[in-house]
């Protein structure tokens, strides 16, 4: 018995007619069809279709034949694919975190140096706060990340990509919107929001330049991510301290501005697990300061 005869008899049962089976699915001539169903039975040793003028109908042995044809034609073609893996040597792959928000700006380009120094790569891509992404790449999850510096996390080693300057983030039609900068004693009194401690990095710098100011400007709310800040504002009419790069991703109801005098900053780093030796990651590495210039010329300054 070949593989053949299984899929000559499951396309005439399923058809129900060895004619349209024939010629529809097997392209071949109707006798030769019937010759190779006729060997099959004889083969198997029992009626596996009984023939009238209404066609082709399987008995109880040809049903029950069936299921077990088909399984094992299915068997076969799993076999083949398996082979056909074990063959060819597995795509070397690499597992690329960013914090979420900075997708639009850095992975394009990340992409693009993974890809030019190996085209055969298999690139995976995961979106998520800082502090996950660094578990994530403790626990060798990750094998490099657009990140916060995180603390505690002694076994990452951290290079800069670029630095950021927080702005003022506020509704459109808010009073300070027709100011070309804000200085931070215009926001006293105002509802104002930090980041919870999902964005620990962020947040700290907030609270250090605020307590650094003298200013009684007290948090009244903390949000977790950049979409939850957005909204907040949005809804609330309340004032925030954000770094620049959600500039692009603000809706028209609202805007920001730079802070007069000297903002705080915070630095936008790849970070990576010192006991991971993958050769993609060092020529990844390789390419950060390329990465960075290449950002630094779309419009990204960094001091």
């Amino acid at each position: 018995m070949e593989l053949r005869h299984l899929r000559y008899f499951i396309a005439v049962a399923e058809e129900g007619s060895l004619t349209v089976a024939a010629e529809k699915r097997l392209h071949t001539a109707q006798p030769s069809l019937s010759r190779q169903i006729r060997d099959l039975e004889y083969e198997v040793g029992v009626e596996l279709m009984s023939r009238s003028v209404h066609g082709i109908e399987l008995t109880a042995a040809g049903k029950a034949f069936l299921d077990h044809a088909r399984l094992a034609l299915t068997q076969a073609e799993a076999a083949k694919e398996a082979a056909r893996r074990a063959a060819q040597p597995a795509k070397p792959t690499f597992a690329l975190g960013c914090l979420t928000g900075k997708e639009i700006d850095w992975l394009p380009e990340a992409m693009r140096i993974l890809h030019d120094e190996l085209s055969n790569i298999e690139v995976t891509v995961f979106s998520q706060n800082s502090p996950d992404l660094a578990d994530a790449l403790m626990r060798g999850r990750l094998d490099a990340a657009f990140m916060r510096p995180e603390e505690r996390a002694d076994d990452l080693i951290y290079r800069r990509v670029i630095t950021e300057p927080f702005v003022v983030v506020f509704p459109s039609d808010h009073r300070l919107a027709g100011h070309d900068a804000i200085d931070l004693r215009e926001i006293v009194g105002e509802t104002f929001i930090i980041p919870s401690k999902t964005a620990p990095t962020s947040r700290a710098v907030i609270e250090d330049y605020l307590k650094r100011s003298g200013l009684a400007i007290v948090p009244a709310h903390e949000v977790d991510n950049i979409t939850h800040a957005i909204s907040m504002i949005a809804s609330t009419g309340a004032v925030a301290l954000l770094p620049a790069y959600p500039n692009i991703l603000l809706p028209w109801s609202v805007t920001s501005r730079p802070i007069r005098g000297d903002a705080p900053t915070i630095d936008l780093v790849v970070g990576y697990n010192k006991a991971n030796r993958s050769l993609i990651l060092k020529l990844f590495l390789s390419r950060i300061d390329d990465l960075s210039a290449q950002m630094s010329s779309k419009g990204w300054k960094a001091p």
